[in-house]
């Protein structure tokens, strides 16, 4: 590098700034010329083949384990309602009070016509009784004494069809008095007092039986053959609920991320697809005492009860994006027996919470063995050199504290990861 000097300036001054800007651009060189930075401290993770649990998460909605719809069984008109709207009731309770007045007269004129029926028989009885004799003796002739023991037949038929009208009577009256079928929680009253109700088709109300309550989820056909598959390879170990065995647990998030205190079990798994949605309906049985779920709510389901056995997993934060795909950065060697980062495509599968931790289950791409770092990935470049801080090799499993500005992969299901704060400029 040339100056030239200035005829205006002092010598001095011209020495002293040239030397200045020498002292800047002088840095400790590393490999090609490069600025050499001190290694970066890791923590690393050997991964091992463990058993670890998995979780499949559905949307699913409550129904009521029991739905009734209470509807006139005769025509009349609504008298009284005899029950609070939306509160619980129990088999057998009064609902609704339909004018019972025609229904009454239907029953006196059915107990009169059976009155009339016993005294017709009584006077057959006595004529068959009267002729039976004279027929003996041959006085009349044995087809009148045959017609008088028919005609006392034909009335003792007569009092049986008069007793079955007045036991539909009977009924019709009592079904003027609307009870609840089933034990639960109603809903609003559709008619009012004063409305006509016609028999067998105006709906007065609904009862849901909410304890326990029902949840139906799906599950598409791909996603069950997936599972499938997994098991049959030995990937799954699938809980064995069709056999006596405990089956799935189900869980319950609620809208607001809570979680629902009670589990329940999978009571229904339908064999037979959807073809309009290409999905499988499944019911879970959960307790609820409280009435805490309402019939129609929207909760993510969660079954837990299935593990993958001899699998490899690591902390979300030692999954890092690159251009192609997901990989993480394992330990190795470099030419000079250092420690250096060694990039290492993964195909990642599901993920799974051990102890509070998040873990990502490794599909391929790691061996048992391997030794990954967990700690500090988001300062590393391939090849870089890198030291083991103190207590470096975490136990398998283990998820270390991310390092400040590290960006791992998070799943959809997690929250995204915060980035790290800008340093500031110097």
């Amino acid at each position: 590098m040339s100056f030239a000097v200035s005829r205006g300036l002092p010598l001095v001054f011209v020495m002293t700034v040239v030397a200045a800007i020498s002292g800047c651009g002088q840095q400790p060189q590393g490999h090609g010329g490069m600025p050499a930075f001190p290694p970066a401290e890791v923590t690393t993770l050997t991964v091992q083949p463990t058993s670890y649990p998995v979780a499949f998460e559905y949307v699913g909605q409550t129904i009521g384990s029991k739905d009734a719809e209470v509807r006139a069984r005769v025509t009349g008109i609504i008298e009284q309602r005899l029950y609070r709207e939306g509160s619980t009731v129990k088999a057998g309770q009064p609902l609704f009070q339909i004018d019972p007045r025609p229904y009454q007269a239907q029953l006196a004129a059915a107990e009169a016509e059976i009155a009339r029926a016993q005294a017709e028989k009584s006077r057959a009885e006595r004529e068959a009784a009267r002729l039976k004799p004279l027929a003996e003796r041959r006085a009349i002739g044995q087809k009148e004494a045959d017609d008088a023991q028919s005609q006392a037949e034909l009335a003792n038929a007569s009092i049986q069809a008069a007793q079955a009208k007045a036991t539909e009577a009977r009924l019709n009256l009592s079904y003027t008095r609307v009870t609840a079928p089933i034990s639960g929680v109603t809903d609003r009253a559709d008619v009012s007092e004063g409305s006509l109700a016609n028999a067998n088709q105006t709906l007065l109300t609904k009862i849901s039986q909410l304890d326990p309550i029902w949840v139906a989820f799906s599950i598409s056909e791909n996603e069950r053959l997936k599972l499938s598959r997994a098991r049959d390879e030995g990937k799954l170990k699938l809980p064995n609920g069709n056999n006596g065995g405990p089956g799935y647990s189900v869980e319950l998030k609620l809208a607001d991320g809570s979680r629902f205190p009670r589990t329940g079990r999978i009571d229904f798994s339908d064999a037979r697809f959807n073809p309009q949605t290409g999905t499988s309906e499944l019911r879970a049985t959960v307790p609820n005492a409280d009435a805490a779920l309402k019939p129609g709510q929207f909760v993510r389901v969660v079954l837990r009860g299935a593990e993958r056995p001899d699998a490899i997993a690591v902390p979300q934060v030692a999954v890092m994006e690159g251009p192609q795909g997901k990989f993480v950065y394992v330990l190795g060697k470099n030419e000079k027996g250092m420690d250096v980062a060694q990039p290492r495509p993964i195909v990642a599968g599901d993920w799974t919470t051990v102890e509070g931790r998040n873990l990502w289950l490794i599909e391929s791409g790691l061996k048992p063995g391997d030794t990954v770092i967990v700690d500090g990935v988001a300062k590393l470049m391939p090849g870089a050199p890198v030291k083991l801080s103190s207590g470096a090799t975490a136990p398998a499993g283990t998820a270390p504290p991310p390092a400040p500005g590290a960006k791992p992969i998070a799943p959809a299901r997690s929250e995204p990861a915060k980035p790290a704060p800008a340093e500031p400029k110097k």
